[in-house]
């Protein structure tokens, strides 16, 4: 007996798959037309018919690239198409393609949507959204960039759609007033164009967003020596963005992945060492609000669990650590990791209450070297904050201080703040100890959160990947509404204008949060900890991480 298998609507063939189209150098701006994909590429001025269902593209302007050259907006309304290219607007009739003038700016323009008699134009220069009516011609409004860097759009019955590719965000705006209603983090970067497609049979609305980029690979090159050579090649795709905007905890969580995550200590001592009921603790994954653990099972030797600040630790147990004696000891993880943007602004926390005294005396206090005493950390905490009183806004302003003060570059070791600050370089450590100490002189509560970051490849399921480097963020507490994250070091792009805000209350779904406040690794003999300058470490043990991404969550 043969079974039938339910038919499956558009939306769901397309919205679990990567949307790959052949031949192209770069994607911009992109549009559905039903249940069809059209988008431009600006490199090589073609406009794209593409089958979401498998790819097959076809060039709809054969005899007219020239005219697509340097386009980067699309919009569609009717039967009518909207292009933007250098400093103006353009339509023209989707079946004729002969571009027709509409509006022009000083500067460039960069997207372009279309509702009804509404135009909305993006342009990165002014920093501004300009609104036009369709009919005139005319200026009628101008709304905020939400973002600081080139920004495409889209348009619902009720919402503005703003997708930055520094930023690695789309901004919800509304339509009307362009204000902010929430943003969520797109999970990969350079996205460029954004499109929203209803399901002719369902109904149903999603979006997608386009991403364009290069890549570094290794080819094979006969005449080198060796016969390889690093080289880059174009990366262009589209993918469906899934989000759930939670109105009452203020978070906006978007794409995920299922990870295997593993950490292993390879015991291989520089010098050998005899240790005496010797505890080996190693912190776990924690369970968040963006983060699930699915599971944890040991690597090598077996470990049994505690709870320390909070957090999971686990705990190896040797009697004794003998000369010559060789171990593995860690876990292996499976996590549901996500995307996460919370949505708060300086007014929601004008009123908020006083710290809890035990957190005063847990997150204020310098109780990692922070240097918080030394006269230039001191100094740098009031010229931070000026007079601002606003937690959010003195939070907001001590990042962009650190940013503005250090460069990041990598260390063997890291050092105190006040070296760091006489210096002006930085690791992603280093920062965080900065940071910390600016806010806690400030009377903000922060703690550590790290440790590792997994390879941002999401298209390589099923592969081992491997991080370069291990990796540390922070939290910082606001009384009222809880512990909110923020990146050490990667919103500090060098850019000459404002910093972006993607990490500033938002992680992506390649951090991995792991013991909250607390060390991630310790040693301790006839239960005293080891310090680092008596055995470390990083002398003791060879660490092995591992990640790999399983399957791309579909539900929230």
């Amino acid at each position: 007996m043969t079974s039938v298998l339910p038919a499956l609507t558009v939306s769901q063939m397309i919205g679990q798959k990567t949307i790959r189209p052949f031949a192209v150098a770069s994607l911009y701006g992109i549009v559905f037309k039903k249940d069809t994909l059209i988008a431009v590429d600006p490199r090589l001025g073609h406009l794209l018919q593409i089958d979401p269902s498998n790819d097959n593209t076809k060039i709809i302007n054969s005899h007219q690239t020239r005219e697509f050259m340097d386009v980067t907006g699309l919009a569609l309304w009717e039967d009518t198409l909207w292009v933007t290219r250098d400093n103006s607007v353009y339509s023209c009739k989707l079946d004729s393609l002969g571009l027709e003038h509409f509006a022009t700016l000083p500067y460039p323009i960069d997207g372009v949507a279309v509702w009804g008699s509404t135009v909305y134009v993006s342009c990165e220069k002014l920093g501004k959204i300009i609104v036009f009516n369709r009919n005139t011609g005319k200026e009628i409004a101008r709304f905020y960039a939400p973002g600081v860097g080139v920004e495409n759009l889209a348009v619902t019955e009720e919402a503005l759609l703003v997708c930055d590719t520094v930023e690695q965000s789309v901004y919800f705006l509304d339509r009307a007033t362009g204000e902010i209603q929430f943003s969520v983090l797109t999970p990969f970067e350079s996205p460029t164009g954004i499109a929203v497609h209803t399901d002719s049979a369902s109904k149903k609305q999603s979006i997608y967003v386009s991403y364009s980029s290069e890549e570094p690979y290794i080819r094979d090159n006969p005449n080198a020596e060796p016969n390889h050579e690093l080289t880059y090649r174009d990366r262009a795709f589209v993918h469906p963005l899934n989000y759930h905007f939670n109105r009452e905890k203020r978070t906006a969580v978007s794409n995920g992945y299922l990870l295997e995550m593993s950490y292993v200590e390879q015991i291989d001592p520089l010098e050998e060492v005899y240790l005496h009921n010797l505890e080996w603790r190693i912190a776990l994954p924690s369970e968040t609000e963006r983060q699930k653990v699915i599971k944890v099972e040991p690597v090598g030797l077996p470990f049994t669990e505690e709870i320390i600040g909070g957090q999971r630790v686990a705990l190896f147990k040797f009697d004794t650590l003998a000369p010559g004696e060789r171990h593995l000891l860690g876990w292996k993880a499976i996590l549901e990791v996500r995307c996460i943007k919370y949505r708060l602004t300086p007014r929601d926390v004008e009123n908020a209450s006083s710290l809890p005294t035990e957190f005063i005396n847990r997150y204020l206090i310098d109780d990692d070297d922070l240097a918080m005493d030394s006269n230039i950390v001191r100094e740098a905490a009031i010229e931070a904050v000026g007079n601002e009183t606003n937690i959010l806004r003195k939070m907001y302003n001590i990042r962009n201080y650190v940013y503005d003060k250090l460069s990041y570059s990598i260390k063997p070791h890291i050092d105190t703040p006040d070296i760091v600050l006489e210096r002006g370089t930085g690791s992603c450590g280093e920062y965080v100890g900065l940071l910390l100490a600016l806010c806690r002189l400030n009377g903000i509560a922060c703690r550590t959160v790290g440790r590792y970051k997994c390879p941002p490849y999401a298209e390589k399921k099923g592969i081992p990947l491997q991080p370069d480097y291990n990796h540390v963020w922070l939290e910082f507490y606001i009384p009222g509404f809880g512990w909110l994250p923020m990146e050490s070091n990667p919103d500090d792009v060098g850019r000459d204008g404002p910093h972006p805000t993607r990490y500033f209350m938002g992680l992506s779904w390649f951090h991995v949060e792991i013991g909250k406040g607390i060390s991630f690794e310790t040693l301790s003999s006839e239960g005293k900890r080891i310090e680092k300058e008596q055995v470390s470490i990083g002398e003791l043990a060879i660490n092995h991480i591992r990640f790999t991404i399983l399957e791309e969550l579909q539900s929230f």
